[in-house]
């Protein structure tokens, strides 16, 4: 194993509250108190920021995002003060992308302009649909009026740069609809379309309560359909449930599908850092619940939850089931870079997906086939022997 450069950094900033938790949401979200916390949370931000500096081994941020949770429910201030502690702690590239997450509701809109004077240069806002049935349906607070004047109130705001987050495979949702959704996002002209399909998770409401999803048939007519609409307006996919306009690709996301380092903080933040000096990897969790996680600024308690060495074996597949989801798959090289893991450690799981026609045929990249993208669990299975 011989790792020799460190890969790029990013930051990953966790916001745990929402207004109200949906339906169909696995993520650590909690609901917010009568008054949050804001102030407390920044300062263990702050804290946990300092404790990882060292990770950073010398490393300016290339990347910032900030998840939740509803981070749109902090203030623009309380947002500029977390930006203006990672640049102290970490610094920052001259051309850090910085994205926040934010939900097309009237309160949300009005900190737009704030949080672009604060720093954010890039905003991921959480349409989900724009039928108000559907929006009822997935727990969302907004509705149709809001999720259509929220891109508006984001141009006017300052942001060039704006992710819209899409869902399909609704309850009960017809092609045309799903299409119909598809054509109200595309008419705003995002520059980043994060577009998937509903899927029922367990430890949600929707996997105790399963809602009537459309039949498989109708999943793939509406994939296939969506994607030569998304190609007709210049979109051009990039990954499972990316879409750009021409070289907008999301920089955070990419580097983790790149198998490149992050730091996470915040309450169930997670990371990962590769370390030279050790030839090691390790993922490293923090502390779930944001009470606790608040605790461990007074000392009682840690922000860490856990953190485990990735081994060899876990370390080939994880690289994978993050480069796979790539349409253009990674260069050959990559595996070692970030891996430390040589080429032919893939061998002979990888000659026998290429038989499947599950892989393309190539010695300089590894790439799904259309075939592959479309079974991708299948792909990656093939590894686990």
């Amino acid at each position: 194993m011989n790792i020799t450069t460190l890969p790029p950094l990013g930051l990953y900033v966790h916001i745990p509250w929402c207004v109200r938790k949906c339906p169909y949401c696995d993520f650590n979200s909690h609901e917010s108190p009568a008054d949050i916390p804001e102030k407390n949370y920044i300062a263990a931000l702050a804290a946990d920021m300092n404790e990882e500096q060292q990770d950073g081994q010398g490393r300016k941020l290339s990347s910032i995002f900030i998840g939740g949770g509803t981070p749109s429910l902090f203030s623009d201030a309380g947002i500029g003060q977390i930006l203006e502690h990672a640049e102290k702690t970490f610094g920052f590239e001259h051309d850090i992308e910085i994205t926040l997450e934010a939900n097309p509701g009237t309160f949300e809109q009005e900190r737009f302009k704030g949080y672009a004077l604060a720093g954010v240069n890039r905003l991921s806002i959480g349409i989900q649909s724009f039928q108000d049935t559907q929006l009822q349906r997935l727990g969302r607070i907004h509705g149709r009026s809001e999720a259509l004047h929220a891109a508006d109130k984001a141009r006017r705001a300052g942001f060039d740069n704006i992710n819209l987050d899409l869902m399909h495979g609704l309850p009960e949702q017809s092609l045309d609809a799903a299409m119909a959704d598809l054509k109200q996002a595309l008419a705003f002209a995002p520059n980043h379309l994060s577009w998937y399909q509903l899927t029922i998770e367990q430890n949600t409401e929707f996997f105790s309560r399963p809602p009537a999803l459309p039949e498989e048939d109708i999943l793939v007519d509406i994939q296939d359909a969506g994607q030569q609409l998304l190609e007709g307006a210049a979109y051009k996919q990039y990954e499972v449930s990316a879409y750009s306009q021409s070289g907008q690709q999301s920089r955070h996301n990419l580097n983790y599908w790149q198998f490149g380092d992050y730091i996470g903080v915040g309450a169930g933040a997670h990371g990962k850092i590769t370390r030279l000096h050790s030839q090691s990897l390790s993922r490293r969790r923090k502390t779930r619940m944001p009470a606790h996680y608040m605790a461990a600024l007074s000392g009682e308690g840690n922000f860490v939850a856990a953190e485990e060495a990735v081994p060899d074996n876990k370390r080939k597949l994880e690289f994978l089931m993050n480069a796979l989801r790539l349409n253009q798959g990674v260069t050959s090289e990559l595996l070692s870079a970030r891996t430390g893991l040589a080429l032919g450690s893939i061998d002979p799981q990888w000659q026998r997906l290429k038989d499947k026609g599950l892989i393309v045929p190539t010695t300089d990249r590894i790439q799904a086939s259309a075939l592959g993208l479309r079974f991708l669990n299948t792909v990656l299975e093939g590894f686990l022997d």
